[in-house]
């Protein structure tokens, strides 16, 4: 598994309302995405900078998303370049459904 974290300054500060309104309007278009297990949406506290915490099935069904088009809707949506980082994920501990994931 893959886990990828994104972020981006905000132009401006925004609060946590504002965050959550731009969220759920972005978040549909990440249903039934191949590959994608999770995500979460971020905010920091002070509501400079938000991303989003991706856990994915593979590097190359992760990969197969952040593309220019992807970064291009990112910048129009939150107004910043998103950065993106890529994390191998091993093992994940599941408290939901009582699990312990191993990518083997």
């Amino acid at each position: 598994m893959i886990t990828v974290i994104t972020s981006f300054q905000f132009p401006k500060p925004v609060t946590r309302e504002e965050a959550r309104r731009i969220f759920l309007s972005a978040a549909p278009r990440y249903l039934g995405v191949a590959g994608l297990l999770r995500k979460y949406y971020v905010l920091s506290q002070d509501g400079t900078t938000a991303g989003g915490v991706y856990l994915w099935n593979s590097r190359v069904e992760a990969e197969a998303m952040y593309t220019e088009s992807w970064r291009a809707v990112a910048r129009e949506t939150f107004g910043a370049n998103p950065s993106v980082t890529y994390f191998d994920s091993p093992v994940v501990v599941d408290n939901i459904t009582n699990e312990i994931l191993s990518d083997e």
